[in-house]
């Protein structure tokens, strides 16, 4: 048995330490230890998305992560995102937009999106398929989704929805 390791980092702006085992994926830590149930755990492989938040400023899948290599890190979950307010439009314009259904995938969904805006503030609809191309919604068709982004984009850069 491997013994754990003591780590410490920022969660959504909280100072945290922990004793962790070297195995345990970030996604795990987030909603087992630290309670951040938002940070979903779907394929376990990387590819679905829904456990996906920002690491350092980066958007990066929370099960392929351990959460040793986040020691002196800064980890960002969609809980922090939310209470910021640092989406609320985004969020609004989902809601508006029917682009959540079981919400299983909207939180990675959410996090990618403003990954995007962040990077392209008006991105046309053809970029925003390409970012949004590693994570999987089985309820909306992505249209609505797409929809809520480029509407998003278009009011925060001034332009009418």
């Amino acid at each position: 048995m491997t013994a754990a390791v003591a780590i410490s980092l920022s969660v959504n702006g909280e100072r945290i330490e922990a004793n962790v085992l070297p195995r345990l994926n970030l996604a795990d830590f987030l909603r087992e230890h630290l309670k951040l149930t938002g940070t979903h755990v779907g394929c376990e492989h990387g590819v679905c998305g829904a456990c996906t938040v920002r690491v350092n400023g980066d958007i990066v899948r929370s099960c392929l992560l351990l959460a040793v290599q986040t020691h002196n890190a800064r980890v960002e979950t969609i809980e922090g995102l939310s209470d910021s307010g640092e989406i609320a439009d985004l969020q609004s314009a989902f809601r508006e937009r029917n682009a959540l259904q079981c919400g299983f995938c909207t939180p990675g969904m959410l996090i990618t999106a403003q990954d995007l805006l962040k990077q392209s503030p008006l991105p046309d609809r053809e970029q925003i398929r390409e970012h949004l191309s590693g994570n999987y919604c089985r309820c909306t068709g992505y249209q609505a989704i797409i929809d809520a982004i480029e509407t998003t984009a278009r009011v925060r850069s001034g332009h009418s929805p």
